[in-house]
């Protein structure tokens, strides 16, 4: 049954699931039809600077269509084994967003099987409603079947810097400087935990393509670090470097525990006191084994989609604590969903947004909270595209 013959029946929920990375059961619904994406088949096709795929397309495909080309999609996830549709639902961030915002900002245009059956093809001028409402909109309007991207040319090579710091402002400072300066073409950072307290590391990436090198001395000097490593590898290996750590997880057993993650937008003013005190109060066992815990900060003038939100200022910054949970242990991992919600209350009393892919119960009002002024939009092409509930993937949305 495809998306379109689904979207036709009654009284049922149907949401799209793509490589099932969901945290809180959002690929999953009760009393309906869960529609695999990834079967679509596969029709990927660069044109100049814009490649066509199908909605199922990992990203990892959709780069080895467009690098023999010399291009390559300016933002990608960390991880390339998430579909396109997938991401674009929530938006899709990564060490990019900086510079380019977020991979929904890449859309060109989309093809899009309504709640009541129509496929329709919509972009910025042509049915401007729906595809405002598809992208970071949470799959409430329709199912995306097929996804033009931006490209942009791709360089041959990636020097990475991994810069640690002992303390967490000398951390933010510089986090500051190089994502206002744009002088590094990726940045994340993560808190490291180590005996007696906390490390923090800057992951700073420049591209390059050979004879042309990237000059150290311009891109560090002024940055204020304890220790520093750096490796050069070929830019696919750099986008794809998980993959290893993939396989090592999957063989471990780790990469089939529960994962309730949370992501949230903090404001710049109170980034620093929010993330002291959290990890002031994180005891050493609830990342996990193999979790771990990411911040760090976007231009929010890179970020044009109408339904992703952040808090208004200069910047926000992403704030992730990436805990894996424990099968044996369902009180351990009910815990975790409890910091979850504390963390998002504290958040959300300080300005805090959610970045949209969470294990964290939301109730409407929370949603309608989250979207505020662009809420009346959503709900009206939910009306219009989407009627009867009939596409809610486990958001807990009720309209």
């Amino acid at each position: 049954m495809g998306p379109r013959s689904a979207a036709c029946g009654h009284d049922r929920r149907d949401p799209a699931r793509h490589r099932r990375h969901s945290p809180y059961g959002q690929g999953q619904v009760e009393g309906g039809i869960v529609l695999d994406m990834t079967a679509l088949p596969p029709r990927r096709v660069v044109t100049g600077d814009l490649v066509s795929v199908d909605a199922g397309a990992r990203w990892r495909e959709v780069l080895e269509t467009t690098l023999p080309h010399g291009l390559a999609p300016p933002v990608l996830t960390d991880y390339l084994e998430l579909t396109v549709a997938g991401t674009l639902v929530v938006g899709g961030i990564g060490g990019a967003t900086h510079q380019h915002g977020t991979q929904t900002d890449g859309v060109v245009e989309l093809e899009v099987v309504t709640g009541i059956g129509e496929v329709l093809t919509c972009s910025r001028d042509t049915n401007s409603d729906l595809f405002d409402a598809v992208l970071a909109g949470l799959g409430q309007c329709g199912v995306i079947t097929r996804v033009t991207l931006r490209l942009t040319p791709a360089p041959s090579r990636a020097r990475r810097w991994k810069l640690y710091y002992d303390t967490l402002p000398a951390f933010l400072a510089d986090q500051r400087a190089v994502v206002r300066d744009g002088r590094f073409d990726y940045v994340e950072g993560q808190l490291i935990p180590v005996e007696g307290g906390w490390r923090y590391m800057l992951e700073a990436v420049a591209y390059h393509t050979p004879p042309a090198e990237p000059d150290e001395s311009a891109l560090l000097d002024s940055l204020d670090f304890d220790e520093s490593e750096d490796e050069d590898t070929t830019y696919f290996d750099f986008l794809n470097r998980m993959a290893d750590g993939e396989a090592a997880l999957r063989a471990l057993g780790s990469w089939f525990r529960p994962h309730p993650w949370l992501n949230v937008f903090l404001t710049d003013d109170t980034v620093e006191r929010f993330v002291a005190e959290t990890l002031a109060a994180t005891g050493e066992p609830e990342p996990g084994a193999t979790g771990l815990i990411l911040l760090y900060p976007v231009r929010n003038d890179r970020l044009k989609t109408a339904l992703f939100s952040v808090p208004p200022g200069e910047l926000s910054w992403l704030f992730s604590p990436l805990r894996v949970g424990l099968p044996e242990d369902p009180l351990h991992n009910a815990r975790l969903l409890e910091l979850n919600v504390d963390l998002y209350w504290k958040a959300r009393d300080l300005g805090g947004k959610v970045y949209p892919s969470n294990a964290l119960p939301m109730s409407t009002e929370d949603w309608r909270a989250h979207f505020g002024d662009a809420w009346p939009k959503l709900a009206d092409a939910k009306a219009r595209y989407a009627p009867g509930n009939l596409l809610n993937p486990g958001q807990r949305l009720h309209w």
